[in-house]
This record gives C-alpha cells, structure tokens and sequence, in this order.
C-alpha cells in the first residue's frame, strides 16, 4: 500500500485546484491511497518569535501526515507568476522542523491547474525551487498542467478524459518513483 498525502495550495473551495485534489483518488493506481491535508488556512504567518512560543498545533499536524506518508502530492495555482502566499507560508513553517525536516527525501508530485494556457508552470517551477531547500525527491516527469476551466464538471472535479488518463499516468509514475527510493 502506498499512502499519499495531498496538500491544495488553494484556499477556495471551489478552485480549480481544489476539484483536481478532490479527483485524484478516483485516479491513483490499484494499492495507492490519497488523503488530502486540511487546515491551509490554519497557518499563522511564519514568525520566528512565535515559533521560539512553540509549534502551532497545525504545523505538528501537518509534519506527521507528511512522515507518515510514502509520498506528497502538491496541488497549486499560480498567483503572479508564483506559488501562493498560504502555500509558501505553510512550507516556510514545515521547514523549520529541520534537519530531518518532513520533506527530508520524501517523494514529492507537483500538479496545477490555471484557466490560462501555461496551467501553473511558473507557479511550479518556483515550487520545485523551494522542495530543493526542503530536501524533498520531487518527480522529474510527467509534469501535470492541466489548462482550461472546461476540463471540469459542474461538481468541480476533473471530468476530461485525456485529462484524467494524463494525470492517471503521472500518479502511477509517482507510485513507481516512491517504490524505486531514493
């Protein structure tokens, strides 16, 4: 069994993103399971003199699923050419249970989705910048952009069959990326 967590850099329910998480585990492979993380909107700003009070309790939360799991599954917009804030925000807090930080040399997938054409490549690769500094084992290929609102059913999760059979593939290469270790 390979267990994944999801984390949805979007904070609104009824994202793009957000449906593409809720999709995933209709399209994981056979022994992969997917949860996905709640409580983005939990995280304080990162301070330093709030960290030095203690953890918040969603920090803790989110750093135990993370080591608990065989694998992450990222799933973001882009904002202004880049990662949201709130994701950022949260994986500035994450990095600070360093070393051995959660991320450390776990097996990381990222996926966007934009109504644009680039779906979220800039936000990805800005994101890819930030795994580096965690030490996360972040998927090479396939990269996952899915672009354009239409590929989305009225219930918000992925409903394009080319679509869903890509980002089929992309976990089941995931899967096989997490069994292959580092």
């Amino acid at each position: 069994m390979t267990r994944v967590v999801t984390i949805c850099g979007s904070l609104r329910k009824a994202s793009l993103n957000a449906g593409l998480a809720r999709t995933l585990p209709e399209l994981a492979p056979p022994g992969m399971t997917l949860r996905l993380l709640d409580g983005l909107d939990s995280f304080p700003h990162y301070d330093a003199d709030l960290q030095a009070q203690g953890l918040p309790p969603v920090v803790d939360e989110w750093a135990q699923a993370i080591r608990a799991a065989d694998g992450v599954v990222i799933v973001s917009p882009e904002y202004n050419y880049s990662v949201p804030g709130v994701l950022k925000n949260a994986l500035d807090w994450l990095s600070r249970l360093r070393p051995g930080g959660p991320f450390d040399g776990r097996p990381v997938a990222l996926q966007s989705v934009s109504p644009g054409m680039l779906g979220g490549a800039r936000a990805q690769y800005h994101l890819r910048q930030v795994l580096v500094c965690l030490n996360a084992r972040t998927l090479n290929d396939p990269e996952v952009f899915v672009s354009g609102a239409d590929r989305f059913g009225p219930d918000g999760r992925l409903t394009d069959p080319a679509s869903r059979d890509f980002v089929a593939a992309q976990l089941a290469a995931f899967d096989a990326f997490i069994k292959a270790g580092p």
